[in-house]
């Protein structure tokens, strides 16, 4: 396992991050054990989560991730050895049974921050991350916007300022944003380096051979203001493992819940055959070429994986001993070229 340091901190963080919002939907509280088990035996130190999660969301199984790896840190004993993350749900998603109004006021920030340590029975979160952004903007199925949200009042100060607190108290060591645009992650910036506030270590966007919209904006930013990026979706809900290409799987993530229709377009199943078929000729798995893609990017800190069997998780792990030629690099970027970009 290679590690690396997440920016301006001394954390020392694994290349592979254990992603986690598939515990307490289609994974157990054993599979959630088990995953974490193995996942640190082969060198991860580095897990994912979110309040919100599992996914698909919805109030009967709500912190139910968070739980899981709660009682499995309780029982390792392993908690000091590892790099937690986690997550405050934004407004805007129809999730109001999580709290209301769902916003990052002070009062917010703190409710979502100790009901996580709880949950992950810990007394403090490594990185603490702004799911997405209290503004409406483009995200999840939109490649950009052409109108703002005039209705959010710009509140960057404040949110960090209550962090600020939040970290002086213990309860947080470091920030990080996700699902964020250029705009969002230098206004963070100015205003902590304005008013001496925490400055966000990260940023966890979407990132595949589907979706390199980070490249447009968000990797000069994340490169020159040593911002990391933590990838998620590197395999595009598992369309990148070429397994749905003869049709979506019943009992698959995408089967299961077909409202993550991203990526699985016909532009996608296009450029994933092409991929496929790239792999293939280099004698590669699919999934070994578009994971070892993503690890290989500079502005990449870590790569967060996800799985729902014991399988998948040592396929994904292992994929990351995968080093990608250069004349490979040249050939998926030839196809992203040709259909770029075809999961907003």
């Amino acid at each position: 396992m290679n590690y690396t340091i997440l920016p301006n901190t001394n954390i020392k963080v694994s290349k592979v991050c254990l992603g986690t919002m598939t515990f307490g939907e289609q994974n157990s509280e054993s599979d959630a054990h088990s995953q974490l088990d193995y996942a640190v035996e082969k060198g991860i130190n580095f897990i994912d989560t979110a309040e919100m999660y599992p996914i698909a969301a919805r109030e009967a199984t709500l912190g139910l991730t968070e739980k899981y790896i709660g009682t499995w840190l309780k029982k390792s004993g392993k908690r000091e050895s590892l790099v937690v993350a986690t997550k405050i749900s934004g407004p805007n998603r129809g999730m109001g049974y999580i709290r209301n109004p769902l916003d990052f006021s002070k009062k917010s920030i703190h409710e979502a921050v100790h009901l996580s340590l709880k949950n992950l029975q810990t007394d403090y979160i490594d990185l603490y991350q702004m799911h997405w952004p209290e503004r409406v903007m483009n995200m999840f199925g939109q490649r950009g916007i052409s109108k703002i949200d005039t209705q959010w009042q710009e509140n960057f100060f404040e949110v960090l300022s209550v962090f600020d607190g939040l970290i002086k108290e213990g309860k947080i060591k470091h920030i990080g944003v996700s699902n964020e645009n250029p705009y969002g992650v230098m206004k963070f910036i100015s205003e902590s380096e304005k008013h001496n506030l925490p400055r966000i270590v990260t940023i966890q966007n979407p990132y595949s051979l589907l979706n390199r919209l980070y490249e447009v904006g968000l990797s000069e930013i994340g490169m020159r203001e040593n911002v990391g990026l933590l990838a998620y979706s590197p395999l595009g809900f598992s369309f990148l493992t070429g397994k749905h290409l003869n049709g979506i799987l019943p009992t698959s993530r995408l089967g299961l819940f077909p409202q993550f229709s991203r990526y699985s377009n016909a532009n996608c199943i296009r450029a994933t055959k092409l991929y496929k078929e790239l792999a293939e000729s280099n004698g590669l798995s699919l999934t070994q070429m578009a994971l070892a893609f993503v690890n290989q990017q500079d502005f990449v800190t870590s790569t967060i994986i996800g799985a729902t069997s014991m399988e998948q998780l040592q396929e994904n792990i292992a994929a990351f001993e995968t080093v990608l030629s250069p004349e490979v690099i040249n050939e998926i970027n030839k196809i992203q070229e040709s259909i770029p970009n075809p999961a907003p």
